[in-house]
């Protein structure tokens, strides 16, 4: 079939908006409608090379739409299901998935970084050819996709796929962040520096997990104001001073502290920031180039947890559902973050608006 959708040719972009061919699902794949589809600094860091990729590729990861029909041996879902989509495509089988782990799923890796779906097939064709290559197994930015099964999740078609979309990156990996890799109890303190879609949403999951001091930290003051209505107990400038901020914040270091932004420099400060027998999360992905400097020492005689979080340590076909019901309950307002809608040939806009800081988080809507 005949497929509208944003095509990055090569690093520095812009998105090129093409009428691709896109093959029928094959075992295992669905054929998705795309109702939604959110701009995410993932998508940003793949455009500048931050974040290198195969080219050409359908960019987009985070999406909601409507199962259309599906391949061979599919079961679980069927035509007229509405999902949300998830970038890592999780096989169930191998050594990470097997203990609870799919954000870590092996096969899954590989495929995202062939640029191929689980099976390791390609559906995009371009003038006939199977040049294009699948971004994280999903390809948000066209109006139709075909995704593994293991890509999805199915929701509730009640719920709005501008809004559903959000669970699939900036809720899952943001909300996860805190529940899952952090673990913040009711009662400790949090600190989040870097306040995009997924900052924000590490700001809902601090509330809804009881912590009682949140520091927000940006280097922009309405999305520190934003922070503040959304829970935060503070909300402070970033750059030079933050750090003794935060301390003095939380009498001597916040017992969680996650890193949003993508940046070695801030990921240090947000260690620095970090109280004793404390642990910091780092979310955010820097360039491959950039290197972190702590004092090594400090891991041992100061009981310090550094660890990482991609997906939010999530298994998403058990929190996105969890999630969507505390939204429900009025308890995680994700669609607060929802600051710009577009169409797909406002993309570019959409994304010079995102390197400028401005909004939280944009949706496309098809």
């Amino acid at each position: 079939m005949r497929v509208r959708g944003a095509l990055l040719r090569e690093i520095g972009g812009p998105l090129e908006i093409v009428d691709a061919e896109l093959d029928p699902p094959g075992d295992g794949e669905l054929l998705v409608r795309v109702g939604a589809a959110g701009l995410c600094h993932s998508d940003l860091s793949v455009i500048d090379g931050s974040r290198p990729r195969v080219m050409p590729t359908m960019l987009g990861h985070e999406a909601a739409g409507e199962v259309v029909s599906t391949g061979p041996g599919v079961d679980a879902f069927s035509a007229g299901d509405h999902v949300v989509l998830c970038f890592v495509p999780a096989c169930g089988t191998c050594a990470p998935c097997s203990i609870d782990r799919p954000a870590l799923c092996e096969p899954g890796a590989a495929a995202n970084t062939a640029g191929t779906l689980l099976g390791g097939s390609r559906r995009w064709r371009l003038d006939g050819e199977p040049v294009v290559h699948h971004h994280l197994g999903v390809s948000a930015f066209a109006d139709h996709v075909v995704v593994s099964e293991a890509s999805a999740v199915r929701v509730d078609p009640s719920l709005p796929s501008e809004i559903a979309a959000l669970f699939g990156c900036a809720v899952l990996t943001g909300v996860g962040a805190v529940l899952n890799s952090a673990c913040v109890v009711a009662g400790e303190s949090v600190a989040v520096f870097g306040l995009g879609g997924v900052g924000l949403a590490a700001v809902l999951g601090a509330r809804v997990a009881g912590a009682e001091t949140i520091v927000a930290v940006d280097v922009v003051p309405e999305k520190l104001e934003l922070a503040l209505e959304l829970g935060a107990t503070h909300a402070i400038a970033g750059g030079e001073g933050a750090v003794e901020a935060v301390r003095s914040l939380t009498l001597g270091g916040a017992a969680k502290v996650i890193e949003t932004a993508g940046s070695a420099a801030v990921l240090e400060q947000a260690y620095q920031a970090t109280r004793r027998g404390g642990t910091t999360v780092s979310v955010g992905l820097p360039h491959p180039a950039q290197l972190l400097s702590i004092p090594a020492v400090s891991l041992v005689t100061e009981e310090r947890t550094l660890k990482g979080s991609y997906l939010g340590s999530s298994v998403p076909r058990r929190d996105i559902p969890r999630y969507i019901e505390l939204y429900r309950e009025g308890r995680l307002p994700v669609d607060r973050l929802l600051t710009h809608t577009l169409a797909l040939d406002e993309i570019n806009e959409g994304f010079e608006r995102l390197a400028r800081g401005e909004g939280v988080r944009q949706a496309v809507l098809f």
